[in-house]
């Protein structure tokens, strides 16, 4: 029995998210159909982390298991074909049995695209923000964000989550003609956590809130205190880390 490692990337615009969800369409179903018309065997495909719908990856991390001899490269060749163009596998290695791209994960990274100005180009990768934004001011906030917290004001509340905490471990922003952008890489994230803070620092762009209401936010555990969720499209699951 082997363990097979993928790394893929996709465009989320058609899909319902990573999880395979009855009657809809599902990077995860897609995968797995790929895999089942390769190996014509009906095997479970494992992801690094269940992406939203709309929500895009430049690296994904995935695994299977099969007893097939088929080489890495092979593999990859193979899937590619049968998956559709908007769904690629990069990269295919053997791994240790017990790897788990989910739990055995340390470290995510996530980068979030903002329009400041309408374009009819790249619309499906970026939100457009029509308001103007001190950038400044929101790379003051990211501060109170990063380090160990609860982040209950800043997700969606599942039953399923044991605990709210997270280690955010940096947020980076960069500026481009017309755009901004920001980067987070933390231990783990909650449903729609990186849409809500990023939905939240836009609120300090435009002066509706200061870093120390940032800080507020975290402290009060409470989801309605923080700013909206914004749109999944111009958000990217970059890549996932390992020990």
């Amino acid at each position: 029995m082997r363990n097979i490692k993928l790394i893929v990337e996709y465009d989320g615009t058609r899909y319902c998210g990573w999880q395979i969800q009855p009657g809809e369409p599902t990077v995860q179903a897609e995968l797995e159909k790929a895999v089942e018309k390769f190996l014509q065997q009906k095997l479970p495909v494992i992801g690094a982390g269940r992406t939203d719908s709309g929500v895009h990856a430049l690296g994904q991390v995935a695994s299977f298991r099969t007893d097939k001899a088929y080489p890495p490269e092979i593999i990859a060749k193979a899937l590619n074909r049968f998956l559709p163009l908007d769904i690629r596998v990069l990269d295919v290695a053997d791994v240790p049995l017990e790897f788990n791209p989910r739990f055995d994960a340390i470290k995510r990274r996530y980068r979030y695209h903002i329009s400041l100005k309408r374009h009819a180009i790249n619309r499906f990768y970026s939100w457009y923000c029509k308001y103007p934004l001190d950038l400044q001011k929101m790379k003051s906030a990211s501060q109170m964000i990063i380090g160990e917290h609860d982040f209950t004001s800043f997700c969606k509340a599942s039953p399923d989550v044991a605990h709210y905490r997270c280690i955010v471990e940096s947020i980076t922003w960069s500026e481009m003609k017309d755009s901004i952008c920001m980067e987070i890489v933390a231990n783990r994230f909650l449903h729609n956590m990186v849409r809500i803070i990023v939905g939240t620092l836009v609120e300090v762009g435009r002066g509706s809130l200061t870093a120390q209401d940032v800080r507020d936010i975290l402290e009060k555990r409470d989801r309605n205190r923080a700013g909206r969720t914004i749109p999944a499209r111009g958000l990217f699951l970059v890549d996932v880390e390992y020990p």
